[in-house]
């Protein structure tokens, strides 16, 4: 669990479901993860079923409750730290701009950044299984969504590492 929480946690945050919808469809994912123990035949590509499966829940879950609640999750772009108050505000002005960016771009490279700032990044084979992307897409496809975000207003100005 330790190992893939991190995927679980940016494959549920990339459908904006509501807290507490995202927190039942991560425990559903590791939930059937137990009841498919024995049907499990390559242990190696786990992280990719899991992604799948975690893809599969959350689609499953907004058709059943016919629509998606935005998170409002700000967590994903603040690291905690111990920096002076000047750098914790310069640091919360550039999320909110990032933030306020990120909506500014198409919903699939909101989906691709947003696994992609997990915590632990997933292999590039388990972002494939997570959005249902080619892997050979993956690379270019982050490379124009990262300049659509550098094209923004809010953005303009900013240094993004």
């Amino acid at each position: 669990m330790e190992r893939f929480a991190g995927l679980v946690w940016a494959t549920v945050r990339a459908h904006r479901l509501a807290p507490a919808d995202a927190a039942d469809v991560a425990q559903t994912t590791w939930l059937r993860l137990v009841e498919s123990l024995d049907r499990i035949n390559e242990p190696d590509r786990l992280g990719a079923w899991l992604a799948t499966t975690a893809r599969r829940e959350c689609l499953r879950h907004i058709r059943l409750q016919g629509r998606v609640v935005s998170t409002g999750d700000n967590a994903v772009f603040e690291a905690p730290s111990e920096e002076r108050a000047e750098q914790r505000l310069l640091t919360r002005e550039r999320n909110v701009a990032l933030r306020r960016a990120l909506g500014r771009i198409s919903e699939r490279c909101q989906e691709l950044l947003r696994v992609l700032a997990a915590p632990e990044p997933p292999s590039y084979e388990e972002i494939a299984a997570a959005l249902d992307m080619p892997i050979g897409a993956i690379g270019p496809t982050r490379a124009r969504c990262v300049e659509q975000l550098r094209r923004t207003p809010e953005v303009a100005g900013l240094e993004i590492g």
